[in-house]
């Protein structure tokens, strides 16, 4: 909206008056509008597997639910969408990412790959669904975090650093924020046997509450960051 500022020259007393009026009217307007925007609610789409949608936890333990209440303790206005599925690969996300960026999706967390690497899937083909993902958010403005997870050497030593290096280049590719290790916050003083035994389900692969309390406590002011992208 533009405001013309016109001379008291060009009108008479009650011209001017009526004028003084509008333009006070108008600027309420402008005000009013500002604040509404800066105040709306910022919608999360949190899209990847078991480890977003909280598998093997009870309800409101898992990623999503912890992530809320950790974004609502930090004062984000802010809502996180739980578009995790238990078992996905980089290619089902890609295949449902149409219709999880719905018109009120404002952000999205990535967080995908893990599976690929548990079934030893081409880093190449891995890479090319992300990019695929990376830009249908790209299409719809839509803010991404895209969340990396590391490699292991179960299938040799260049399969992990093809798969390594996809996060930081699709992210840098991308003009995305990036979030290098979805288990930063459990690795970060090492992984012990007594680090799994407290911090992970039995299978090894999955965190435990306890554990989804410390990747979010390590993750959450990276999701800060993309809301104030969002707004």
């Amino acid at each position: 909206m533009s405001v013309k500022f016109l001379s008291a020259a060009s009108f008479g007393y009650g011209a001017l008056a009526r004028s003084s009026k509008v333009c006070a009217a108008a600027l309420a307007v402008f005000v009013g509008l500002s604040e509404g925007v800066s105040a709306e609610t910022v919608t999360i789409a949190a899209l990847g597997d078991s480890l977003s949608h909280g598998y093997g936890l009870p309800a409101g333990q898992g990623f999503v639910p912890q992530l809320q209440a950790w974004l609502d303790a930090n004062g984000a206005d802010a809502k996180v969408l739980n578009a995790g599925v238990s078992g996905d690969t980089t290619a089902g996300g890609l295949s449902r990412v149409d219709w999880t960026l719905t018109d009120d999706v404002d952000a999205m967390i990535v967080e995908l790959g893990g599976n690929d690497l548990l079934r030893g899937v081409d880093p190449d083909v891995s890479r090319q669904n992300l990019s695929g993902i990376l830009s249908a958010a790209h299409a719809k403005e839509v803010e991404v975090l895209l969340v990396g997870i590391e490699g292991t050497a179960n299938f040799g030593a260049d399969y992990k650093q093809r798969f390594d290096a996809m996060y930081p280049d699709l992210a840098q590719e991308f003009g995305t924020l990036y979030y290098p290790n979805f288990f930063a916050g459990i690795a970060a003083g090492g992984v012990t046997p007594e680090t799994l035994r407290n911090f992970m389900q039995p299978d090894g692969i999955h965190p435990n509450a306890e554990g989804v309390k410390l990747i979010i406590a390590a993750i959450g002011p990276s999701v800060l960051e993309l809301v104030n992208a969002a707004q």
